[in-house]
C-alpha cells in the first residue's frame, strides 16, 4: 500500500511540473510558428501589390510576420526554372501553408505538392488552369480568390468612351492561361455587341514591340486582359499605342496607371487583403476542399486624364463623377 501512494505521489508531482511548464494552461508553453511560403510569378505594382495585400490580410487576422508567424517569401523573376525549384524548397521545409501569386506560380506550387495547403493568390481561371474541381467545392489542397476581370463592365465602357469604333484589338501572351482565357471570354462578349475583334497575341516580352506595332497601325483602340507579361513590358506598349494616338483599355488598375486609358478594375491591394484572410482561416483548421474559390465581381473605375489629353479624347461627365464618387481620377 505504501507503495502505491509513494507511486501516485510521484505521479501527482510529475503532473504538476508539467502544469507550471505549460504555464498553468494545459497547452505547451511555446507554440511552434506557422510557416507560409508565398511564391510570386515577377515583380510588377499589380503583382506587388497583392504581396502587400496579403501581409495586411494576415494580420488582420492576427498572424504578425517576425512574431508569430514565418513567411518565406520568394520571387521567381519570370524563370520557370525559379518556379519549380522554389515550390521545391517550401515542401522540403514542410510548410504550413502556400500561396501562388499569379496563374503560373499556383501551377508550380500544385506540381509539387498535393498535400500541403494552397492558396491562389488572384488566380484568374482556377478550374480552367486545371486547379481545381470546380470553383464551388476545389477539392484536394487547393482554394484561393480569383482575379477575374469584370470584362462586360470593360467593354461597355471601351464602348462608352469609343463610340464611333470600329476594330478593336485585343493584345495578350498566348502561353498565359489566364489572359488566353480572358481573350476567348472576351471573342464571344465582342461578338454578342457586334463589334470586330481582332487579336494580336506575343510568347513574351521580346515581342511586345514589334507586334504592337503592327497592331495599332490596324485598330482604333486596343484591350489588354490581365496578363502579367505584357504588364511587365507596359511602357513599350504605350510607347507605340500613343505614337499612333491609339487608347489602350487594360483590365488592371495598376495598367491605367502606366499609361493605359481606362477600365473597370479589381483592386488588387484588395484581393491580396482576402488571399491572406484566406490563408489565416486555412491555417486555424478550414479545409481547402470545401473552402469555395472568391470572386469580386464589380470593379472600380479608373480614368487617366493625363493619358486623354496625350490623345485628345474627352470622357463623359457621367463617367467623370463616377470615378471621383466611387473610383480613381489620374491627373
Amino acid at each position: 500500500m505504501k507503495r502505491l501512494y509513494a507511486l501516485i505521489a510521484i505521479i501527482v508531482i510529475f503532473l504538476g511540473f508539467a502544469y507550471v511548464g505549460e504555464g498553468g494552461t494545459g497547452r505547451p508553453a511555446t507554440v511552434a510558428k506557422p510557416t507560409v511560403g508565398i511564391l510570386q510569378l515577377m515583380s510588377h505594382p499589380a503583382l506587388d501589390a497583392i504581396h502587400h495585400g496579403i501581409i495586411h490580410g494576415l494580420k488582420e487576422e492576427g498572424y504578425r510576420p517576425g512574431k508569430n508567424i514565418k513567411i518565406d517569401f520568394q520571387n521567381a523573376q519570370n524563370d520557370q526554372s525559379n518556379l519549380m525549384t522554389m515550390s521545391n524548397r517550401f515542401v522540403n521545409e514542410d510548410a504550413d501553408a502556400t500561396i501562388g501569386i499569379a496563374t503560373p506560380s499556383a501551377q508550380a506550387l500544385a506540381n509539387a505538392t498535393s498535400k500541403i495547403p494552397i492558396v491562389l493568390g488572384a488566380v484568374t481561371d482556377p478550374q480552367g488552369a486545371g486547379l481545381v474541381k470546380n470553383n464551388q467545392r476545389p477539392g484536394h489542397n487547393i482554394t484561393g480568390v480569383s482575379d477575374q476581370a469584370p470584362l462586360k463592365e470593360q467593354l461597355g465602357l471601351i464602348k462608352q468612351v469609343m463610340p464611333k469604333m470600329k476594330t478593336l484589338g485585343i493584345f495578350y501572351t498566348s502561353s498565359d492561361d489566364s489572359a488566353a482565357a480572358q481573350y476567348k471570354q472576351f471573342k464571344v462578349l465582342c461578338a454578342q455587341e457586334h463589334i470586330r475583334l481582332k487579336a494580336y497575341s506575343i510568347s513574351n516580352t521580346n515581342d511586345v514591340d514589334q507586334v504592337s506595332q503592327q497592331m495599332v497601325q490596324n485598330v482604333d483602340a486596343v484591350y489588354v486582359p490581365t496578363d502579367n507579361t505584357v504588364a511587365s513590358a507596359m511602357q513599350t506598349l504605350i510607347k507605340n499605342s500613343n505614337a499612333a494616338k491609339v487608347p489602350v483599355f487594360p483590365a488592371v488598375d495598376t495598367m491605367v496607371k502606366s499609361g493605359g486609358l481606362a477600365t473597370y478594375s479589381i483592386n488588387q491591394y484588395k484581393l491580396g487583403v482576402l488571399t491572406g484572410k484566406m490563408t489565416a482561416a486555412i491555417l486555424k483548421g478550414k479545409k481547402p476542399a470545401t473552402t469555395p474559390v472568391k470572386f469580386i465581381r464589380h470593379g472600380d473605375l479608373i480614368l487617366n486624364m493625363k493619358e486623354a489629353k496625350r490623345l485628345g479624347i474627352t470622357f463623359p461627365g457621367s463617367l467623370v463623377k463616377e470615378a471621383q464618387k466611387k473610383g480613381e481620377i489620374i491627373k
